[in-house]
């Protein structure tokens, strides 16, 4: 019975991935949470990447409708890539929603970001390895970015709420970003070096926005990324 439905899933996680892809076109003018959605204002929080760096949701939407465009033609009943495809069709199914929850409630919206989180990294590690460039690499960059996007949203929601400081909560959740991806690189070994690289993107554009109003945030987010390079270079290398 799981054979017949591999197909039908392999199909649909292929259309999950284009209603991700789409789905800002439906929430309009998104571009971020409102400082004001907060009970302390969020302006210019220093646990937030600098805006350049979500330009890597393009290259995520694009890459994962190709690899699982390449999927359904050429892996359409392989196991290893159903394994994959189950979780990854949940991720993707909160990531479709996610923005139309972002601008209702940041609470929410962080709950449903760790969902995508932790689905998509069950599926990077189910993700068929003789197929990286169009399984585990762009699943990799996928949760790669969301495993720092995370650990941001706690960020946001532990100043914003009075919890912490914003340099306090800043520091704590960069390090916890820091933690989270060096460890799941580590133990992702060569099967997607991609991960690693999201993170880091996103470690870098933490020290562009904090270099000249919060230099002790920018300096743990370098060390951090510096630190992040070799697993993911050793993954590279492996390879």
């Amino acid at each position: 019975m799981s054979g017949s439905l591999r197909p039908f899933v392999a199909i649909l996680c292929f259309l999950l991935s284009i209603t991700f892809a789409v789905s800002p076109f439906f929430v309009d003018g998104f571009a971020g949470f409102d400082p004001n959605q907060f009970p302390v204002p969020q302006d210019n929080p220093p646990v937030q990447p600098a805006g350049y760096a979500f330009a890597i949701w393009g290259v995520i939407y694009a890459w994962l409708i190709l690899g699982l465009g390449w999927g359904v033609l050429m892996a359409r009943g392989d196991a290893q890539w159903h394994d994959m495809r189950v979780p990854l069709s949940l991720s993707l199914a909160f990531g479709t929603g996610w923005l139309a929850v972002a601008v209702m409630s940041p609470i929410w919206a962080s709950v449903l970001i760790w969902l995508m989180l932790i689905t998509a990294l069950i599926a990077l590690f189910l993700a068929p390895v003789a197929d990286s460039p169009w399984a585990a690499w762009p699943v990799g960059l996928y949760a790669g970015w969301l495993s720092a996007a995370s650990c941001v949203s706690l960020g946001l929601l532990a100043a914003g709420y009075g919890w912490l400081d914003q340099t306090t909560a800043a520091l704590i959740f960069v390090g916890l970003a820091i933690v989270l991806g060096g460890f799941i690189q580590a133990a992702l070994g060569r099967r997607a070096p991609t991960y690693g690289v999201a993170v880091i993107w996103a470690l870098v554009a933490v020290v562009v926005a904090n270099w000249d109003s919060t230099p002790l945030v920018a300096y743990v987010a370098a060390g951090g990324a510096a630190v992040l390079c070799l697993p993911t270079l050793q993954a590279f290398r492996k390879r």
